[in-house]
């Protein structure tokens, strides 16, 4: 079965002043650029069957936008340990999911998805990692194995 990962920053949020970095809000701009993720997902052809998404505020709109383009309905794990992790804590949480999934959309946080991404597409997501970025990764691997070289990947935007 083939498997694709899709890396996706969340969109333009509130600087946040006075709030919580946890609680902080998309901007208007921020919302239209969910929607134009999933408007662009749907043309590339993915519908992710499961989701993994920070809690924050801002990855949880991110996704509502998304997934109101898309008009699916996935099976949605919000995580505290995604708004917080490193690389491999995120390679960790994907590693649990069903290996029946075969399109998975993790919704995060840099540096750690842009770090994650990097190591499937290569360097230059580093470097062109902003608000709303998503990559998508083949991978030749079940969830339970994935890893940096299991899989070629590409920015989509």
């Amino acid at each position: 079965m083939a498997r694709t990962l899709l890396l996706l920053r969340h969109a333009k949020a509130e600087n946040g002043y006075g709030l919580a970095d946890f609680d902080r809000a998309l901007t208007d701009r921020g919302k239209v650029q969910a929607e134009a993720v999933g408007r662009l997902l749907a043309e590339q052809g993915y519908s992710p069957d499961h989701v993994i998404c920070s809690s924050a505020r801002r990855t949880r709109q991110t996704l509502e936008g998304v997934l109101g383009a898309l008009g699916t309905s996935p099976e949605i794990d919000y995580s505290e340990a995604a708004y917080s992790a490193g690389v491999d804590t995120l390679l960790e949480l994907i590693t649990y999911v069903d290996a029946d999934v075969e399109t998975l959309l993790v919704v995060g946080h840099n540096p750690t998805i842009a770090q994650l991404a990097a190591a499937f597409v290569g360097g230059e997501a580093l470097m062109s990692y902003s608000p709303a970025t998503v990559a998508a990764v083949d991978l030749e691997v079940e969830w339970l194995y994935t890893a940096p070289g299991t899989g070629t990947g590409r920015l989509l935007n």
